[in-house]
């Protein structure tokens, strides 16, 4: 049976969502040109937890052309916090994969999403160095615009992969304590998957699983503008994302993967116990 054609956005989303990309491709083009003369100018974490110059500049940048465009809407960034109130708010994280960025390595992303009354509705991540930019609108799927292929290309995360032939993204934290307690998952989840990948950026993780490019991905400790246009990618790929025990997802624990290796990867998790406190249920599909 083919498969039903999802209702155009209204015509406000579709603002919405062509200003994400926009804006997205705008902050990437701007970090490219600022490569190779970056200055580190704060820690946060940790002293190898880092803001450069291009983070902040970047975020100006969005966030200008957001008040430019929608002057009345909300705004919350890594870099600059919440600013504005409103029906509409807009989650950035303007440069993620900082020290990807710093080193010269190619996994570093600009996130964009759109909340609607509370919802993500928007989400756009621009991976430039991978010539991609990943979009979706709830409802409407998940695509891929690549620079070596025409036209935009729907995405479908992998299903009815089994845990044991599941390849896994994941990442670490900065502080210590924090990455030790990450280190004592990892080592129990590593002998029961395919193995482990980390590319040292969430956004493009969530987006590695809409595209196939991983099987399943997990992390303790990202903060919401990490998550909120790659999990909105990710669900709209057929991912399910979420938390321990029902939780969403979130800084305690953040799983995003088809229906079945979901539930898998929640169980080794929930065994290997990066969180404390138990509660009903397992996933949202979002």
């Amino acid at each position: 049976m083919r498969a039903a054609t999802p209702p155009p956005p209204s015509s406000e989303v579709a603002e919405l969502a062509e200003l994400a990309s926009s804006i997205a491709r705008q902050a990437a083009e701007l970090l490219l040109a600022g490569r190779g003369r970056v200055a580190v100018v704060q820690t946060k974490s940790s002293p190898t937890d880092v803001v450069t110059e291009m983070d902040r500049a970047a975020e100006k940048l969005i966030r200008d052309r957001l008040a430019a465009a929608r002057p009345a809407d909300a705004v919350l960034g890594e870099e600059g916090g919440q600013t504005g109130a409103g029906s509409v708010r807009w989650i950035v994280d303007p440069l993620d994969g900082t020290v990807n960025y710093l080193y010269g390595l190619p996994d570093w992303a600009v996130s964009i999403a759109a909340e609607v009354a509370g919802e993500v509705e928007v989400g756009a991540v621009c991976v430039p160095l991978r010539r991609s930019l990943f979009t979706a609108v709830r409802g409407g799927g998940a695509w891929l615009e690549a620079a070596w292929r025409p036209g935009r290309q729907r995405l479908a995360c992998n299903s009815g992969v089994d845990l044991s032939a599941a390849l896994v993204a994941t990442g670490f934290g900065y502080a210590a304590e924090q990455r030790a307690r990450q280190g004592r998952v990892a080592a129990a989840v590593l002998p029961r998957v395919r193995d482990i990948r980390r590319s040292g950026s969430a956004a493009t993780d969530l987006c590695s699983v809409a595209a196939g490019q991983v099987d399943a991905y997990y992390e303790q400790g990202v903060q919401y503008w990490d998550i909120a246009a790659g999990g909105l990618i990710a669900r709209e790929a057929g991912a399910l994302t979420g938390g321990l025990h029902g939780q969403a997802a979130g800084s305690e624990l953040t799983i995003a993967a088809a229906a079945g290796l979901f539930a898998e990867l929640h169980d080794l998790l929930a065994e290997a116990r990066p969180r404390a406190e138990p509660g009903p249920g397992r996933a949202s599909a979002g």
